[in-house]
């Protein structure tokens, strides 16, 4: 069992990294592999909704979108890091996720997700409403802590002074595992849910 974690911040050990390290050494601890991809300082187009994606079976920019697709693909779980600019996400990881969510043609349903975020004082709840809506429109667990998944703090320092916030970061870990492990032991003795042979798309201008 493996959980990809992606750190969206410019700062490689900053206080979105020093959140995310929290929940990996939990998920360790409990039996799942971690690995963090730095993100934050790639150069990262945003889709341009050619559709090639759907032709080639990946994304038309040879970026670190194609790099992660295949580490998506093989996890059980994913967790979204971020830090809070103008209160949502960095502009840099919404490009990539946009990408990586349409063009990874994967089956995401019953993978397990989780957003963190970060910020000196606010926004955090509004960024976490937006990085969760990739995990339930692809039928992802989304996965909770004691209280929303955020820290705060200007620097990685701070953080680990948030004494609540480092708690929040472990009991998600804690329960990500378990669900990570009870999804799997499920499958093996049902299979996932039924799924619908063809999705269904409404338009309301008729």
């Amino acid at each position: 069992m493996k959980t990809l974690l992606i750190n969206g911040s410019p700062h490689a050990n900053g206080c979105t990294f020093t959140a995310l390290s929290i929940v990996a050494e939990e998920l360790e601890k409990n039996g799942v592999e971690t690995e963090i991809v730095h993100v934050g300082q790639k150069d990262v187009h945003g889709c341009i909704a050619c559709g090639k994606c759907g032709e080639q079976g990946k994304c038309v920019f040879d970026d670190v979108v194609n790099e992660l697709a295949p580490k998506f693909a093989e996890a059980d779980g994913l967790v979204i890091g971020s830090p809070v600019y103008y209160a949502s996400a960095n502009g840099t990881l919404t490009n990539l996720l946009d990408r990586l969510f349409y063009s990874a043609k994967c089956d995401k349903r019953m993978k397990v997700g989780a957003a963190v975020t970060s910020a000196r004082r606010a926004g955090t709840t509004a960024t976490l409403d937006q990085l969760n809506k990739y995990f339930t429109i692809s039928e992802m667990p989304v996965v909770s802590s004691r209280y929303w998944n955020m820290v705060h703090g200007s620097k990685a320092e701070d953080v680990l002074k948030d004494e609540e916030g480092m708690q929040i970061m472990r009991v998600l870990g804690r329960n990500m595992a378990f669900l990570i492990r009870a999804i799997a032991a499920e499958r093996q003795r049902n299979g996932l849910p039924e799924a619908e042979p063809q999705r269904i798309f409404t338009s309301f201008v008729k």
